[in-house]
């Protein structure tokens, strides 16, 4: 039995597995051996010609942008009309075969937009090229998912059981459990929290499907099976995601009304180019960049070109885009204690 025919097992048994106390230990397991056949089946082929034409894109400018979404949602459109690139459009499907880039100016900062091919359902399988398309999305700091408004939320739940599967997590956090694999000493389990999904001997099961036995685990919050397991295998990928309505033109105003409201989302047309801007505005806010701007002593600061950088950002990375050596040189004043009410 191949690895797609044992991961087909495995999500039937789950589908047709009661979920209550008796079987949470029997569902852990089975969970813990879908997360193993499903990186299996990521590894990368040893045939140099696996990479597929056209998808080892360089990354460039201040950040990147997966777009990704079913053919024919208006991607290609929406690739010219936010950037100088053309790329082909048409009303058949898989009018894109290849990851096209582009470059967005907005606000100083130039964001590199990839335009991917559409994903059919089985992606995650290698269905239509669809490794591929994944692998270049992990390497984004944002995905945005474009959708057709006419077709309700059949796509989006699609969309995000295929990125689930191979380990993209839109718009969730990092589990905040501890997990360090020793050397000996057996399986210490402790938490700071009350767990209401997980216990000390479904950790210790889910432990020992990955040949773990000897490790330490704390819970600092109250996390699932599914989560625990996404900290063992260590290579999710956590990143926002903006869902983009396309096609609003076609839709009653109250169906436009109910997307807008829908968190993480944003409706537009491409057709018409409406509500462009405001995406815009939304992407500079999930992508958590700043600009800074300088100024040479005695003058007015130059605000015709800023250096970009994510919030959050010390001097020190201000520097070091500058120039290497500036960090080492650069003096910082001490504290003054003339005035106590100073932090």
């Amino acid at each position: 039995m191949g690895i797609l025919e044992k991961i087909s097992e495995i999500e039937k048994e789950i589908a047709r597995t009661q979920k209550n106390k008796a079987t949470e230990y029997h569902l852990g397991l089975l969970k813990a051996k879908l997360a193993k056949y499903r990186a299996q089946l990521l590894e990368p082929s040893k045939s140099a010609s696996s990479k597929g034409e056209g998808f080892d894109v360089m990354k460039s400018g201040d950040a990147r942008v997966a777009l990704i979404g079913f053919p024919s949602v208006g991607k290609s459109t929406f690739l010219s009309l936010m950037t100088s690139t053309a790329s082909e459009a048409a009303s058949y499907e898989f009018t894109t075969l290849t990851c096209i880039p582009g470059v967005i100016e907005y606000k100083g900062a130039n964001i590199q937009l990839l335009d991917l091919p559409g994903i059919i359902e089985g992606a995650a399988q290698g269905k239509g090229r669809g490794r591929q398309v994944i692998a270049v999305a992990r390497t984004a700091d944002v995905v945005i998912m474009m959708l057709d408004a006419t077709k309700g939320e059949v796509q989006r739940s699609l969309l995000e059981k295929e990125l689930e599967s191979v380990g993209i997590r839109l718009n969730k956090h990092k589990p905040n459990i501890y997990f360090k694999p020793k050397k000996g000493g057996g399986i210490s389990f402790n938490s700071t929290v009350t767990l209401t999904q997980c216990s000390e001997k479904l950790v210790q099961l889910i432990l020992h499907e990955y040949k773990i036995f000897n490790a330490e685990v704390l819970f600092r919050e109250d996390c699932s099976p599914d989560e625990f397991i996404d900290v063992i295998v260590g290579n999710r990928v956590y990143m926002p995601c903006l869902y983009v309505y396309n096609k609003i033109d076609q839709i009653s105003m109250e169906e436009v009304d109910r997307l807008a409201r829908k968190p993480n989302s944003v409706v537009i047309s491409c057709g018409m180019k409406l509500n462009l801007d405001y995406l815009l505005e939304m992407l500079w806010e999930y992508l958590a960049l700043t600009c800074i701007y300088t100024k040479k002593r005695g003058q007015r600061p130059d605000f015709t070109d800023a250096i970009i950088l994510r919030k959050g950002a010390s001097v020190e990375h201000v520097c070091h885009r500058i120039h290497r050596s500036l960090a080492s040189q650069f003096k910082v004043p001490a504290p003054s204690t003339a005035h106590s009410g100073w932090a």
